[in-house]
């Protein structure tokens, strides 16, 4: 069957009035039009549009269910954004850990300051000529003083591993782990969390799209995403139990959830981060079944208190 052919884009822009307007037009009860226009005039009416399809009975017509609210629509929004910005507390306490493991592991294993000069640790060439372009790039480009002072007293062609892993990103931190040669050396990282290498491997891939995700503030709480951590099947029961596999759930946050909880008990077990979330849940009733939560959640023993 061919496309149908394409044609010229004729809605007009509408004034945050207009935006009002059409939201009530499609029956959403707006108490404070005042207030609603000033909201629309910081989120964007496409954003917001975004988060109020749970809420709509009908998909083609944008028909709100009968006594919907703005304010409804506007606290989902706002879970989704606290949500994003605890993530991003967690995913930055996480990435200096492993950054940490990678850097003190490697050196150690290897009897080296340098192991990150060695091609022969890593198994795919030309993934490690493209992370070792990107470290240079990163160490030439960097104002940090620390960097400047290795670079300009040392002849390596690169500052130490417990140096250049401060430049990593979590995603350069991933590559540079699953590109790795020896089990023995991720499995020594892996060690750290009580997870076996693949599981850490595929987490990390994840989590680095969750990153991405939170750090350009798009849409989290209900998304599916297309590269799903891999759920252990073996290992510390608190963990094991506490995942949800069933259908669509595989590709929602609840098990991203799930492993970044695990591994914020172990990195910084005082932080009280879980007990944050799931607060979070509670102040905003939201629905978590859209995030691949089971109806039993809060009877897994990840989340007890």
């Amino acid at each position: 069957m061919s496309p149908l052919p394409k044609i010229p884009f004729a809605k007009p822009p509408k004034t945050f009035a207009e935006q009002v307007d059409k939201l009530k037009d499609h029956g959403l009860d707006i108490p404070d039009p005042v207030e609603a226009e000033f909201y629309l005039s910081q989120l964007n009416y496409y954003r917001f549009a975004a988060y109020c399809l749970p809420f709509e009975q009908n998909h083609a017509t944008h028909e709100f269910q009968a006594g919907t609210s703005f304010d409804d629509v506007l606290n989902l929004y706002i879970f989704d954004r606290e949500l994003r910005l605890l993530l991003l507390d967690a995913i930055e306490r996480i990435e200096v850990s492993l950054r940490t493991q990678m850097a003190y592991q490697l050196s150690h294993r290897h009897n080296t300051a340098h192991p990150h000069l060695q091609s022969a640790l890593f198994h795919d060439a030309r993934t490690y000529q493209v992370s070792i372009d990107n470290l240079t790039d990163d160490v030439s480009n960097s104002r940090e003083d620390f960097i400047k002072h290795l670079t300009d007293k040392y002849q390596e062609d690169l500052p130490p591993i417990w140096a250049v892993v401060e430049l990593m990103t979590m995603g350069h931190l991933s590559r540079w782990y699953d590109n790795t040669r020896r089990r023995g050396d991720r499995q020594a990282i892996a060690k750290t969390y009580n997870l076996d290498e693949s599981v850490l491997n595929s987490f990390c891939k994840h989590l680095r799209s969750i990153r991405n995700y939170c750090a350009h503030h798009a849409r989290l709480w209900n998304r599916d995403f297309t590269f799903t951590m891999r759920v252990p099947s073996w290992g510390e029961r608190v963990l094991i139990d506490s995942f949800h596999s069933d259908g669509r759930s595989i590709r929602k946050l609840y098990n991203s959830l799930v492993m970044t909880t695990y591994l914020m008990n172990i990195i910084n077990p005082g932080h009280h981060w879980k007990q944050r979330l799931i607060d979070l849940i509670d102040e905003h009733n939201v629905e978590v079944g859209r995030m691949g939560f089971p109806v039993d959640w809060k009877t897994k023993p990840i989340w007890a208190v």
